[in-house]
C-alpha cells in the first residue's frame, strides 16, 4: 500500500475507516466539506488541557503523525505550485492545502478522524511555511523559553519552571532544515565552519544555535520568547517585580538624562527593564539601539536599529559593536541604547556617554552593581587601550550615573533587588551608594521566596537633575522603610512623570 499506509497503520485504534464516499474515495465520518470547514474554524486548544485534547495523545501517535506530515509535506511539494500559496490568507491557505491532503490519504486508502486530520494540516502548513512543531510553542503565550536538546528533546519555561514538553523533532536534519530557517531569515548562516549563530524570530524572539562539532550529541537551540505586548514599568510594579515608588523614581531619573546601566544574570529581565524603561523618553529624542541580535522594543517612534555582522564564509566582512557604537556617534543620536555590552566596545560607550550623549542606556551581565563597575573595566581593559585603570575609573565615574540590578530568584521570580548611585571617585575608587534594595526574609510553603524592598535612607545625587527639570518624584521614598509592593497609584508612571518636554 505504500509508505503512507504504513505510517497510518492499519490496526491502530486512533485512525478510522468510514463508508465509501459516492465518487468511491473514503471520506471523513462528517464528510469531505464539514471536514474542511472544521480544519478552518477550529478554536484554540485551552492550555491546562493541552496535552488531553491533543488528537495524537500517546508518544507513539505522535510519532506516527509527526512522520506523516514531513512524508506529505514532501508529496506537497510535487502536487502543489506553491507559488499558487503566496498571497494567500491562513484560512484559504488551510482550504486549498486540506482538499489535497484528503486527496493524498484517498488515495493511500486511509483516512483520519476530524480532529486528526485538523492536527496533520496545521502540521503540515508549519513544516511550509513556519518552524515546524515550533509553531504549537511559539503561539503558546505561557512558554518563555523555548530549549531544544538535540531533535529528541525539547524543554520549555513556564511561570520560571522548566518542564519537558511533547515536542520534538523527527530527526536531525528535519531539526536542522527548521534551524537554517531560522538563521536565513536575518541574513546568518550556521554550518560545520561556523557552529554558532544568534539570530531572531519576525516577533523579536532571540534565537542562538550550536550545532556539531561543538555541539557533542546534536544541535542545540535556545529561543527566549518576548511578549507581543512590551511590558510597561506598571505592568511591572503589577508583578511585584519593583515597588511602585521605586519605579516611579528610575522613570523619572531616565526622563531627566541619567544614564543608567542595567545588570543582572542570565534570564533575570535586563532587556525587558530596559524596553519597560524607554517609555520615560521623550518622543522628541533620537535613540540609536546597537545589539549582536536586534531584540528590544523601544517605545518611542524614532529609533534607529543596527545590528552587528558575522564574517562571512571567507572569514571577512564581520562589523562589531565597537564599529556600530563609533559610527552611531556621526548619526546625531540623542541617546545611545545597547542591547549588552560585553567586549571591547565598553570604552567607545563611555566615551559617547562622556560626550553630549547623557541618558544613554546599556545591559550587562553581573551579578552586583559593584561586580558590574569591575566588569566594565576590565571589558575596556579588553581594547588593549593604553589608558591607566585610574582613567577608566574616572570615565565610568563621569559616565554612569545609576546602576540597577536584576535578578531571577530560585522561584522563578524576577526582581529589582538592587539600585544603586554612583557618587564620584574617592582616590582610584569608584564611589557608590544603594538607594534601595530587594532583601530575602524566609521561603513559604512552595518554597517561594519571602522578601522586602526596603530604602536605605540615603538621597541621591541625580535628586537635584530630577527636581530641576520639575519632573514629580514619590514623597517621602527615600526615607528609611520598608516600601509597599503593588500599585498605590490610579495614574501610570508615564502620566505621573509628566509629558514630552
Amino acid at each position: 500500500m505504500g509508505r503512507f499506509s504504513k505510517i497510518l497503520g492499519a490496526e491502530s485504534p486512533n485512525y478510522v475507516r468510514d463508508k465509501q464516499g459516492h465518487d468511491g474515495a473514503e471520506t471523513v465520518a462528517d464528510g469531505p466539506e464539514s471536514l474542511i470547514e472544521s480544519v478552518k474554524d477550529t478554536p484554540a486548544l485551552a492550555k491546562k488541557d493541552r496535552r488531553k485534547n491533543e488528537a495524537f495523545s500517546s508518544p507513539e501517535d505522535r510519532a506516527q503523525a509527526l512522520e506523516s506530515q514531513i512524508y506529505l509535506h514532501g508529496k506537497l511539494l510535487d502536487e502543489i505550485d506553491l507559488s499558487t500559496l503566496e498571497g494567500l490568507s491562513e484560512s484559504e491557505m488551510r482550504r486549498h492545502v486540506s482538499v489535497v491532503i484528503r486527496d493524498l490519504i484517498a488515495k493511500e486508502n486511509r483516512t483520519l478522524n476530524r480532529d486528526q486530520f485538523n492536527e496533520l494540516v496545521s502540521g503540515i502548513i508549519n513544516e511550509m511555511v513556519g518552524l515546524g512543531p515550533l509553531e504549537v510553542l511559539l503561539q503558546d503565550d505561557s512558554v518563555s523559553d523555548i530549549l531544544i536538546n538535540t531533535h529528541k528533546q525539547v524543554y520549555v519555561e513556564r511561570g520560571g519552571e522548566l518542564e519537558l514538553s511533547n515536542v520534538y523533532f523527527a530527526s536531525e536534519e528535519h531539526l536542522m532544515r527548521i534551524i537554517n530557517r531560522i538563521v536565513a531569515t536575518v541574513g546568518r548562516r550556521v554550518d560545520e565552519s561556523q557552529p554558532l549563530a544568534d539570530a531572531r524570530l519576525l516577533d523579536g524572539s532571540r534565537v542562538n544555535v550550536a550545532i556539531p562539532p561543538l555541539a557533542v550529541d546534536g544541535p542545540l537551540v535556545s529561543i527566549r520568547k518576548f511578549s507581543k505586548k512590551p511590558f510597561t514599568l506598571d505592568k511591572l510594579v503589577e508583578f511585584d517585580a519593583v515597588p511602585d515608588g521605586v519605579a516611579q523614581f528610575l522613570a523619572a531619573a531616565c526622563r531627566a538624562r541619567v544614564t543608567i546601566l542595567i545588570s543582572g544574570g542570565t534570564g533575570s529581565g535586563k532587556t525587558t527593564l530596559l524596553n519597560a524603561l524607554s517609555q520615560s523618553i521623550s518622543h522628541k529624542e533620537r535613540l540609536i539601539t546597537i545589539e549582536d541580535a536586534a531584540e528590544l522594543q523601544l517605545q518611542q517612534p524614532h529609533v534607529a536599529r543596527m545590528e552587528t555582522r558575522p564574517p562571512n564564509i571567507e572569514g571577512k566582512g564581520e562589523i562589531r559593536q565597537r564599529e556600530l557604537v563609533k559610527n552611531a556617534l556621526r548619526m546625531r543620536p540623542d541617546r545611545v541604547v545597547l542591547g549588552e555590552v560585553r567586549g571591547e566596545e565598553a570604552f567607545d560607550m563611555l566615551q559617547a556617554m562622556n560626550t553630549g550623549h547623557e541618558g544613554s542606556m546599556a545591559t550587562l551581565h553581573a551579578n552586583t552593581p559593584r561586580d558590574a563597575i569591575t566588569r566594565l573595566e576590565q571589558m575596556v581593559a579588553m581594547g588593549d587601550m593604553k589608558i591607566t585603570p585610574e582613567a577608566v575609573a574616572g570615565q565610568i565615574a563621569s559616565a554612569i550615573g545609576i546602576i540597577v540590578q536584576a535578578q531571577r530568584l530560585s522561584d522563578g521570580q524576577r526582581k529589582i533587588t538592587s539600585v544603586a548611585e554612583i557618587t564620584g571617585m574617592e582616590g582610584a575608587v569608584i564611589q557608590m551608594q544603594e538607594l534601595f534594595n530587594y532583601t530575602r526574609t524566609g521561603t513559604g510553603p512552595e518554597n517561594e521566596v519571602i522578601g522586602e524592598f526596603r530604602a536605605t535612607g540615603i538621597r541621591p545625587k541625580c535628586l537635584h537633575e530630577i527636581t530641576t527639570r520639575n519632573i514629580p518624584i514619590p514623597e517621602g521614598i527615600f526615607e528609611p522603610k520598608v516600601l509597599p509592593i503593588g500599585r498605590i497609584y490610579e495614574e501610570t508612571i508615564a502620566e505621573r512623570i509628566g509629558h514630552d518636554e
